[in-house]
């Protein structure tokens, strides 16, 4: 039975886990979207939503635990400059799992995890105002 286990052990030993989801972390907020299978993305996505919304608090303390979760001083930085401005009226969502398809090697469900282009509305209509 599965009572109140929670996470995902994708076959692998909790190290190498950590470390890809390091990697899978690091480069979705480098790029902007990322293409794993279902399961990975589904293992990774709240660990990226909760990266963001400590980079829309901003503490030095909430810098740090980013840090150690990502390990990175530019992807930190990049995190913590760009991406925050970008959810500063959201609260939470994101991020958005989408659906490509099965991988013809394996058959394993692929996906892009990707990280939305939050744009207020407000801007939008004040630039087709001036055109």
């Amino acid at each position: 039975m599965r009572h109140r286990v929670s996470g995902y052990k994708l076959g692998r030993k909790t190290g190498s886990r950590k470390a890809l989801y390091r990697i899978l972390l690091n480069e979705c907020i480098k790029r902007g979207k990322i293409r794993t299978t279902m399961s990975k993305a589904k293992a990774v996505q709240p660990k990226l939503e909760k990266l963001i919304t400590l980079g829309r608090k901003g503490s030095v303390n909430d810098k740090r635990k980013a840090y150690s979760i990502v390990n990175n001083t530019e992807i930190t930085d990049e995190l913590f400059n760009v991406i925050s401005k970008r959810f500063e009226t959201r609260d939470s969502g994101f991020t958005r799992i989408t659906k490509l398809g099965y991988r013809k090697g394996d058959s394993s469900h692929m996906v892009e995890l990707s990280i939305l282009d939050d744009i207020p509305i407000e801007t939008n209509q004040d630039d087709n105002n001036d055109e």
